[in-house]
């Protein structure tokens, strides 16, 4: 899950090149792919908790990267279990959590601009296909800066929601989240179309 959440410190992480951390990314997460007993999830586990205490990030940080997956992880779990057997079932749903923390790690220990400009010049060879590559990168980083937008309009209108007595509402809650999204939406919009981008 990219949150564009990037901390400064000093640590090994945050000096290696953008490039070679989303490279990086995408091995780990193909190698996640192959691990089906618990004994290779407890490695892969300690493997990824390693890597934050490397890049020096703290617990509420890492905690920060896969909370939001809490009740999706549950549901998958469910499901899993109705399925399959208990090791299986949480074989499958740790590697989740354990993908989305590996690339949590890499936005805490990455500038966006840098993520940015790795990934556009990675598309450069598809410009013959069409493929703009700048046009790709910030795409990439609108989706990546707009979900702590979005998760700090979803806060205000809970604790709006608690201030009038209304937790249990899902109208109350879905309503103004989505009127808030729209707005920053066309927000964004406008300020793409003030910079001749709107083609």
């Amino acid at each position: 899950m990219l949150t564009g959440a990037y901390v400064a410190r000093p640590s090994p992480l945050h000096h290696l090149p953008a490039g070679g951390k989303l490279a990086a990314l995408a091995v780990a997460c193909t190698g996640l792919l192959m691990v089906r007993t618990p004994a290779g999830v407890g490695v892969a586990t300690a493997a990824v908790a390693g890597l934050y205490v490397v890049g020096r990030i703290r617990p509420a940080e890492a905690w920060a990267q896969v909370r939001p997956l809490r009740w999706f992880v549950a549901a998958i779990l469910t499901v899993q279990l109705l399925i399959t057997d208990v090791p299986a079932a949480i074989s499958l749903t740790a590697r989740i959590v354990l993908a989305v923390a590996l690339a949590g790690l890499v936005t805490l220990t990455t500038r966006t601009t840098d993520l940015m400009a790795a990934m556009e010049r990675a598309l450069r060879p598809l410009r013959r296909l069409g493929v703009d590559p700048a046009r790709v990168a910030l795409l990439m980083s609108l989706a990546i800066r707009s979900v702590p937008v979005v998760a700090g309009i979803a806060r205000r209108v809970r604790d709006a929601q608690r201030a009038r007595g209304q937790e249990r509402s899902i109208r109350a809650f879905a309503v103004p989240l989505v009127v808030g999204v729209l707005r920053h939406a066309d927000t964004l919009g406008e300020a793409l179309q003030a910079r001749g981008m709107d083609d």
